[in-house]
């Protein structure tokens, strides 16, 4: 069993920053790619950020620009850093690794 364990999720007006943080345990996190999806109510979850186990990486055409996951090996830790948020950008956010082993995910929530 992988342990996933998301936090830094809030409440923040549009044009504010967040920046999540993706904690897991064990030696697989550096072999596999890792990345983030969002599920907002009443839709599907969707991807929102992936990145590789050599760095690269790859966003949904909403969050291009505004957002940038990272990943520290050592730390077996995935970040996800969003500016510029928007009121749609609502959602619980979950980090996943290989799209196997999931976290319980974060709310954020974008609002005046």
């Amino acid at each position: 069993q992988v342990q996933v364990v998301e936090s830094g999720g809030g409440l923040v007006q549009p044009g504010g920053s967040l920046r999540l943080s993706c904690a897991t345990a064990g030696s697989i996190f550096s072999i596999y790619s890792v990345g983030w999806a969002r599920q907002a109510p009443g839709k599907q979850r969707e991807l929102v950020a992936r990145i590789t186990s050599n760095g690269s990486t790859n966003y949904a055409d909403s969050v291009k620009g505004r957002f940038t996951v990272s990943r520290d090996n050592a730390k077996k830790t995935l970040y996800l850093q969003m500016t510029s948020l928007k009121p749609e950008d609502t959602a619980v956010y979950y980090c996943n690794i290989a799209n196997t082993w999931w976290g319980q995910g974060t709310q954020v929530s974008v609002s005046s």
